[in-house]
């Protein structure tokens, strides 16, 4: 995991063994373990930014799309940064998420969801390699969130709660661009039951009586 604690531009060492305890220095928050709660809200947006850059490097997204989502890769360098840093630290962080990251979201939101033909109705993830991976990314987004929310609830003064508002927002986003990238093609909807119904009527198929053109 990067030590935020410095920010220093120094070349960083690749591997010192200072981890190998079970133990790491995270940020301003001091020697923590490994599976502290904290940690492991840094480590699930540091994995859905991962998520994004997939979606961005093999989806065939339009430019419009790309650059929105590199932008968000940066905000989500904003977050961790902001995780790194305890909420009331006497010391400025150098970078917080603000009311100003959710409101451009919100507004990226309402843009691309006037792209997809039809967001009612609960859809299967996948049609497109491109709404693939953006739902793929949804769902480690989704993720993260809830990572971030059991920071915040265990440690309330010390984890920015619109860290998790942010992600929460860019859920809604990631869902927009992939139902947009099956604009075209039509998404692959849910149907309730649907191979339990099959089934079902293949069995009444079976039990029907058999018929044949000879007689006694």
């Amino acid at each position: 995991m990067a030590d935020l604690g410095e920010f220093a531009p120094a070349q960083p060492a690749l591997y010192t063994g200072k981890g190998d305890s079970g133990r790491t220095t995270f940020g301003r928050h001091g020697d923590v373990a490994k599976t502290d709660v904290r940690v492991a809200a840094y480590e699930a947006c540091d994995e859905a930014n991962a998520a994004v850059s997939l979606a961005m490097a093999a989806g065939g997204l339009p430019i419009e799309v790309t650059s929105t989502l590199a932008s968000v890769q940066n905000d989500l360098f904003d977050l961790v940064a902001d995780l790194s840093v305890p909420l009331d630290d006497p010391e400025p962080a150098p970078a917080r998420i603000r009311e100003s990251h959710l409101v451009r979201l919100e507004r990226a939101v309402d843009h691309f969801a006037q792209q997809a033909a039809d967001l009612s109705g609960f859809v299967l993830p996948g049609g497109t390699v491109a709404a693939a991976l953006l739902y793929q990314a949804r769902g480690v987004v989704r993720r993260a969130e809830r990572a971030v929310w059991v920071a915040i609830d265990l440690h309330p003064t010390s984890v920015d709660p619109l860290t998790a508002r942010y992600l929460n927002r860019l859920s809604s986003l990631m869902f927009v661009l992939a139902r947009g990238a099956n604009a075209e093609h039509g998404d692959v909807m849910w149907v309730p039951e649907a191979s339990a119904r099959a089934m079902a009527q293949e069995e009444v198929g079976d039990d029907r009586p058999e018929t044949g053109a000879g007689g006694a």
